[in-house]
């Protein structure tokens, strides 16, 4: 069972996220605010957290740069501002996804499930002593709970959406993946834009690979496969 913690000043919100999670089988814990958010995620682990922006105590942007210190949770961030601004702002600190207030109890259920969808699928992956999910083949090492690539010894440096791309075809790792379903997963269910895209991105994410981008394979006229 799958555990969500909402965080939001406002009581009546939450309650409504709950009981439609509660409904879809979910397990739920609940913070008023930032600092509580932190606190929660220092003493428990949680599959995806809800979070507000405007809060007393500690904002939302301020709270998930403390929560990325010791946790790679799924963070989709609540704002009744629309600005492109506080878009870039929350996916630079780390969240997966924003949506907009006033939102419907389907549409956030929604983003909910699509994220637990992507991030519950286990790579045939070694556990190190740390407790990460890591993969390694010859000099390549992708450490998925750190959220961290090393090449031959030394760490990558990828654009966040690289990373994104990268650790989605990991988890599928030896799986023809669509590319339809490559946007949807990685870019979000809502996302209608060129996917030409995605062949940028992948170029980039080939690049940043060097000797090991023949890890990602083309599949003419389906996707992308990645082997290993």
């Amino acid at each position: 069972m799958a555990k969500i913690l909402i965080c939001d000043d406002e009581s009546g919100l939450r309650a409504v996220i709950k009981r439609y999670a509660l409904f879809e089988g979910y397990e739920v814990a609940e913070a008023s605010n930032g600092m509580e958010a932190i606190e929660a995620c220092q003493k428990e682990t949680f599959d995806i957290i809800i979070m507000d922006i405007m809060m007393p105590e500690l904002d939302g942007f301020s709270a998930v740069k403390e929560i990325r210190k010791i946790s790679d949770t799924p963070v989709i961030m609540l704002s009744a501002r629309s600005e492109e601004y506080d878009k870039v702002l929350g996916f630079e600190v780390g969240i997966d996804d924003y949506v907009v207030k006033p939102f419907s109890s389907k549409e956030i259920m929604m983003r909910i499930n699509a994220i637990l969808r992507r991030t519950s699928r286990r790579v045939n992956s070694d556990t190190n002593n740390e407790g990460h999910v890591v993969f390694k083949i010859a000099g390549f090492e992708a450490d998925l709970t750190a959220h961290k690539v090393t090449i031959d010894g030394v760490v990558a440096n990828m654009a966040p959406k690289e990373y994104d791309l990268l650790f989605f075809l990991i988890r599928n790792k030896n799986i023809a993946v669509p590319r339809e379903k490559i946007l949807t997963e990685v870019w979000g269910y809502d996302y209608f834009g060129d996917d030409r895209t995605l062949d940028t991105h992948i170029k980039l994410l080939r690049k940043s690979l060097g000797q090991y981008a023949n890890l990602i394979v083309t599949l003419r006229g389906l996707g992308y496969r990645f082997e290993g």
